[in-house]
């Protein structure tokens, strides 16, 4: 089954979308986070997400959300830019942009079949376990790419002047 939006989408067109995949039986995989500075750990993290189903909807944190969880001075990008380089990665079929400090209301909305966060989330963190597995789905937890990081690679930008 292959979806077809590639868009940025609303929280009711990506529930939408996410119903017209599961109706035949798809799976439909749930991601969330910054994306600030695109690099090859997040790269292989959402082919990886993307490999679980048969579409991949990214929430993407706003730029308010951004600056309430994250160092001063993020997002680098601000949400418009950074859901486009998504939006061009061929593992990501749809973007949300969401401006709660969690997505748990998204989450809610679309109704995934499998929640995927990275390795370096403990099991209890992960915001939208409790509705995705109400209803049967999973919590996948991805192994990150060593050696990669959007702050570590702020770092090494900042170092070199």
């Amino acid at each position: 089954m292959k979806a077809t939006a590639r868009t940025r989408s609303s929280a009711s067109e990506a529930a939408a979308l996410a119903r017209s995949v599961q109706s035949p039986g798809g799976k439909v995989v749930f991601t969330n986070g910054v994306f600030d500075l695109i690099h090859p750990g997040h790269v292989r993290y959402l082919q990886e997400a993307r490999q679980l189903g048969d579409l991949l909807i990214v929430g993407l944190n706003s730029d308010r959300s951004v600056r309430a969880i994250k160092a001063p001075g993020r997002p680098l990008n601000p949400e418009h830019e950074r859901a486009e380089v998504l939006l061009s990665l061929t593992s990501v079929d749809a973007v949300v942009v969401f401006d709660e400090d969690t997505p748990h209301r998204l989450i809610e909305v679309i109704q995934p079949d499998l929640l995927v966060k990275g390795a370096d989330w403990g099991p209890a963190e992960i915001v939208g376990r409790d509705i995705v597995e109400a209803r049967g789905g999973r919590v996948v937890r991805i192994e990150l790419a060593p050696g990669y990081s959007t702050t570590s690679l702020i770092r090494r930008i900042q170092a070199t002047g």
